[in-house]
C-alpha cells in the first residue's frame, strides 16, 4: 500500500465509526488561531492529551462569541483524516463554551471591546430635550410595546407629535434594521429624541441589541437615544451606549415626556404668583403716586395760603393804626381805653389819653369845642 492508501483507509475507518461521526469533546483552547481565509485552527486538550481541530469558514461564521486561549470548550463534529498531512482531528461543525453560555461570554466579550474604545463614556451623553416636539419609535409596530408607550406618550404630553419606524426586533433580520432604521431618523432628522426597544425575553430574544453594527449606530446618532429593551433586570449593549437607559419601554415613554398636568398647575401657581406680584406693584406705584400727588397738593396749598396770606398782611398793613400814626396822626381814648370818636363823647374836666406813634400822653378836658370851631 502507499502512504496516500493508507492515510485514505484509516479515513475511511474513522468516518465509518458512528462514535466518532457525531461527537461532543470537551476540553481547553490553545493556539487558536483564525487564518485570513477564514478557517479557525487550534487544539483541545486535558490533562493528558491533545487533539486538532479544525472549523472552516462557512461554520466558523455562525460563532456568536470569539474562542480565545484558555477557554474551555465543547467542539461538536466528527473526526476524519487530513491525507495529505497523514493527520487525524476534529472537524468541528459548532462550539460552544463550556459551562457558560455562548451569548453570556459573547455579551461580555463584546461589552469589555466597546467599554475599552470608549463608547459607554459619560462625556458623550447627551442630553434629553426638556419638552419634546417629536418623538421616533423605532420597534416593532405589532406589539403592544408600540401601543403601550404612545397611549402614555399622548397621556402625559399631548403636544408632541410620535413617528414609528417599524423594525423588527428578533432574529437575524433585526440587527441591521435597528442600525438602519437609527441611521435614517437621523438622515432625515425624524424626532428630537429616538426610543429604540422592545418587550421582554430571553437573551436570544433580546440579542438584537447586543450587536455591535447596533451599538455603533446608537453611539454615532446625533440625534439622543433612549434603550428601552425588556424588563428592569434585562441589560443589553444598547442599554450602556444609549444616552439614557430606561427599565422598560413604558418607563421611557414616561422619562421623554413631561407630565402637562403638572406643568399646567406649575404654571398656574407661576400665574398666580406673578399676578400678585404685579398687583403689588401696582399697589405700590397707586402709593408713590398718591404720596406725590398728595405732596404736590400740599406744596401747592401752601403756596396758595401763603400768597393769600401777603394779600391780607398787606390789606391789614394798609388798616394798621400804625400807618396812621407814621403819617402824624394821634388817637384819643377814654380813661376805659375806649377810642373817643365824638367831642361829645367826653366831658369837661374828664381825662383822656392821646396815643401817638411812640406813646401815649395823658390830658385833661378843659373844654368841649363843636364842629364849627373846629375847623382847620
Amino acid at each position: 500500500m502507499t502512504v496516500t492508501q493508507v492515510n485514505n483507509y484509516i479515513k475511511a475507518l474513522l468516518e465509518s465509526s458512528p462514535e466518532l461521526v457525531n461527537v461532543s469533546v470537551s476540553g481547553e483552547a490553545s493556539n487558536y488561531r483564525v487564518y485570513p481565509s477564514g478557517h479557525h485552527y487550534f487544539t483541545l486538550k486535558d490533562e493528558e492529551s491533545v487533539l486538532k481541530c479544525v472549523m472552516f469558514k462557512g461554520d466558523a461564521s455562525k460563532l456568536v462569541f470569539k474562542p480565545l486561549d484558555g477557554m474551555k470548550l465543547i467542539a461538536i463534529g466528527r473526526v476524519s483524516v487530513y491525507p495529505r498531512d497523514g493527520q487525524y482531528q476534529l472537524y468541528c461543525r459548532a462550539l460552544q463554551p463550556d459551562g457558560v453560555g455562548a451569548l453570556a461570554i459573547a455579551f461580555e466579550q463584546l461589552k469589555q471591546r466597546l467599554y475599552a474604545e470608549g463608547l459607554f463614556d459619560e462625556r458623550y451623553k447627551k442630553p434629553l430635550p426638556k419638552f419634546p416636539k417629536s418623538v421616533t419609535l423605532i420597534t416593532s409596530p405589532a406589539g403592544a410595546v408600540a401601543r403601550d408607550m404612545l397611549r402614555i406618550l399622548r397621556a402625559r404630553w399631548p403636544l408632541c407629535a410620535v413617528n414609528i419606524l417599524p423594525v423588527r426586533v428578533q432574529g437575524e433580520e433585526a440587527p441591521p434594521e435597528i442600525a438602519e432604521a437609527i441611521e435614517y431618523a437621523n438622515a432625515h432628522n425624524l424626532g428630537d429624541v429616538l426610543i429604540v426597544g422592545r418587550g421582554g425575553g430571553s437573551l436570544e430574544d433580546l440579542w438584537a441589541f447586543n450587536d455591535e453594527n447596533v451599538a455603533r449606530a446608537i453611539f454615532k446618532s446625533r440625534i439622543p437615544i433612549i434603550s428601552a429593551v425588556g424588563h428592569e433586570p434585562d441589560v443589553t449593549i444598547a442599554d450602556f451606549v444609549a444616552d439614557v437607559r430606561a427599565s422598560t419601554p413604558s418607563n421611557a415613554a414616561e422619562i421623554v415626556s413631561p407630565n402637562h398636568t403638572d406643568w399646567r398647575q406649575r404654571l398656574d401657581n407661576a400665574h398666580t404668583r406673578m399676578a400678585r406680584g404685579i398687583n403689588r406693584s401696582i399697589k405700590n406705584a397707586r402709593t408713590t403716586a398718591d404720596t406725590r400727588l398728595l405732596e404736590r397738593a400740599v406744596r401747592d396749598g401752601i403756596t396758595a395760603k401763603r400768597s393769600l396770606l401777603a394779600r391780607y398782611a398787606a390789606k391789614l398793613d394798609a388798616l394798621s393804626p400804625l400807618k396812621v400814626f407814621a403819617r402824624g396822626y394821634s388817637v384819643a381814648l377814654n380813661a376805659g381805653g375806649e377810642t373817643v370818636k365824638r367831642v361829645k363823647d367826653v366831658k369837661t374836666g374828664e381825662d383822656i389819653y392821646v396815643r401817638f406813634i411812640d406813646g401815649q400822653i395823658k390830658c385833661e378836658v378843659k373844654e368841649r369845642i363843636g364842629n364849627a370851631k373846629a375847623k382847620l
